[in-house]
């Protein structure tokens, strides 16, 4: 099974080598199946120095690089890539075309949004540039709180380490958790990192002691989505008036405040929905609807699909019956 890492100049080595490690770690324990074989491309196929200073030696220029991979993977440097050469996009097309799957780590995300490869993909990337990805691209669904994504062919995580999180999904689809939680258990990280990005992200988490109305509001609903969550309650949390606070999320988040709490609330239900096999219903009470015909009508009217299509269609990791009992215990 061919993984092919594309990594351009000023690349977080780490980016590399935790892919590299965790899918060696992999075919070690692999004894049926085909294991892993992995090669790192740059466009020269010359020795690169990565942004933290340590040299590497990649195994081949995208010239070339002309084997079809089933995993492409395009790693980030350190900040916002450069535009890629029309060399670089091409062979970036090319590779993905023949693909099983592709996708990004951390700022490759730009490279590939660039070579065109993410037009109406939901995807994620550093915290620091999602709104910058966003902005550049409107044309795809940029999910700034996302550890990973995935939509359809097309996965991406965010950050530098999580890498190696992406690394652990594609082994678990691949071959079943069990083979990705011992690999977890060898690297000794999470199988499944608990939370999303803005645990780590000085902007979010800022939140906490910030002393605006909006940004107790948002960390309030985030943390309590199944409160009462009306106009007036969360004004009494703000410490302003109910029309005051009106006018506030208008002004600053382009929407009511019930329509915000609406989407958190959706946010909160898409990832247990992927992320876990607990009852719709119990999701649902998790998430702050209340039930599970309001959590359908929700969902329907912002997704254009109900919970359980949602289910299907992204929950592409494995799940046991342990990891169910255990799934619907915490929600419940």
């Amino acid at each position: 099974m061919l993984v092919t890492i594309f990594c351009p100049t000023n690349v977080h080595l780490l980016e590399i080598a935790g892919v590299l490690d965790a899918l060696f770690e992999a075919s070690c324990k692999t004894r049926s199946g085909r294991p892993y074989q992995v090669r790192v491309v740059t466009e020269h196929g010359t020795p690169m120095e990565s942004a933290s200073g340590v040299r590497f030696v990649p195994d081949a220029s995208v010239d070339q690089a002309t084997q079809p991979s089933d995993t492409l993977i395009v790693v980030g440097p350190y900040g916002v890539p450069s535009q890629p050469s029309e060399q670089v996009a091409h062979w970036l097309r090319a590779q993905a075309r023949q693909s099983r799957r592709y996708g990004s780590t951390c700022t490759g995300a730009f490279l590939l949004a660039h070579a065109g490869l993410l037009s109406g993909r939901r995807v994620t990337t550093h915290w620091q540039y999602a709104e910058q990805l966003a902005a550049a691209y409107p044309e795809i669904r940029v999910e700034p709180d996302r550890i990973l994504v995935r939509d359809g062919p097309v996965f991406s995580s965010a950050g530098v380490a999580a890498a190696i999180d992406l690394a652990f999904s594609l082994i678990e689809e691949d071959h079943g958790r069990g083979l990705a939680l011992w690999v977890a258990r060898r690297l000794v990280v999470f199988l499944k990192r608990p939370g999303g990005q803005s645990q780590f992200s000085t902007v979010l988490t800022a939140q906490a002691a910030a002393t605006g109305p909006i940004d107790r509001i948002r960390l309030h609903i985030l943390e309590n989505p199944r409160e009462a969550l009306g106009l007036g309650a969360l004004a009494s949390v703000a410490g302003v008036s109910p029309r005051h606070l009106s006018r506030l999320f208008h002004a600053e988040q382009g929407m009511s405040p019930a329509a915000y709490v609406e989407l958190t609330r959706i946010d909160i239900a898409r990832r247990l929905l992927e992320e876990s096999s607990a009852p719709i219903k119990a999701i649902a009470y998790a998430a702050g609807f209340g039930s599970t015909s309001t959590l359908r009508r929700a969902f329907v009217r912002r997704i254009g699909v109900t919970p359980q299509d949602y289910r299907l269609r992204f929950q592409t990791t494995e799940t046991t019956n342990a990891s169910e009992d255990e799934s619907a215990a915490a929600l419940s």
